[in-house]
Order: C-alpha cells, then structure tokens, then sequence
C-alpha cells in the first residue's frame, strides 16, 4: 500500500496517525522497547533535535498538515504528535 493509501484510508484516524508515526519511528526505537502513545520522543528514543526537526518536516509533507514551530518543544510523547497532526488535520 503507497503513501497516498495510507493517507486516504486509516491515517485521518488518530489510531492510523499513529500507526504511520509509529512505523516511521522504528529506526530510532532503543533496543526492544515498544512505541507507545506514551513513548516519550525525547528521552525513550534515540534521537537527536536535528532528526526530530527532519521527521516534523517527514510527518508534515505525509500528512499534509502544517506544525507550527512553537507547538514543537511542548510536543513531549508520540501520543501528543499523534494528536498534534490529527487535530491539524480536522481541525478539532
């Protein structure tokens, strides 16, 4: 299934967004520990403040949505980024 699939099918649910986020950050995940919606991007992954700038940027151009800068440092858990994007994205 394309990206395009993905968008139009689960991804406009926050289960889907998440999924897809999920899935995106798996090459960042520290030894055998699941990515939850509790999973704190920050600490719990191996990721540094460049690669989370560069997965906003992934998650924007894949979801078509806009993150303001500012929402960035408040986003603390994959759960929030999920909410994040789906609230951008229904205007909820």
């Amino acid at each position: 299934m394309g990206t395009a699939a993905i968008q139009q099918s689960s991804a406009l649910t926050k289960d889907g967004i998440f999924v897809e986020i999920a899935r995106l950050l798996e090459r960042f995940r520290a030894g055998e520990a699941t990515i939850t919606s509790e999973t704190v991007i920050a600490e719990d992954l191996t990721m540094d403040s460049l690669q989370v700038m560069d997965l906003m940027m992934e998650l924007e151009d894949r979801f078509d949505v806009s993150i303001p800068l500012n929402l960035v440092p408040e986003i603390a858990t994959v759960g929030q980024l999920a909410d994040t994007i789906y609230a951008s994205k229904t205007g909820a």
